[in-house]
């Protein structure tokens, strides 16, 4: 299965796009990057990757220079699960959970 995320901006409640994202492996080798879309989605990562624990970097600078990086780490445990991971920012917050 996959790994996807979006961003959203939870101040306006729109979607940030042209976020950069950069997904690691837990000792910090980068397996794939991409910037979101239009609708703040980055879909489609992770087909092939074996269990373990992922990173999720945000390049958030523009977005929210408070935060000008997010990392968000999970356990990629059962690769025949969809894992989607998403950012919610704001200028001074942000939050994530595991969604559908």
């Amino acid at each position: 299965m996959t790994i996807s995320t979006h961003v959203l901006d939870a101040a306006r409640g729109r979607p940030f796009a042209g976020i950069a994202v950069s997904l690691q492996r837990r000792d910090g080798t980068e397996v794939a990057t991409a910037e979101t879309d239009a609708d703040g989605r980055i879909a489609g990562w992770g087909d092939g990757l074996a269990a373990g624990v992922y990173r999720l970097v945000f390049d958030t600078s523009q977005a929210a220079p408070f935060f000008p990086e997010v990392v968000l780490t999970f356990d990629y445990a059962d690769p025949a699960q969809h894992y989607h991971v998403p950012l919610l920012l704001s200028p001074f917050a942000y939050s994530t959970y595991r969604g559908s």
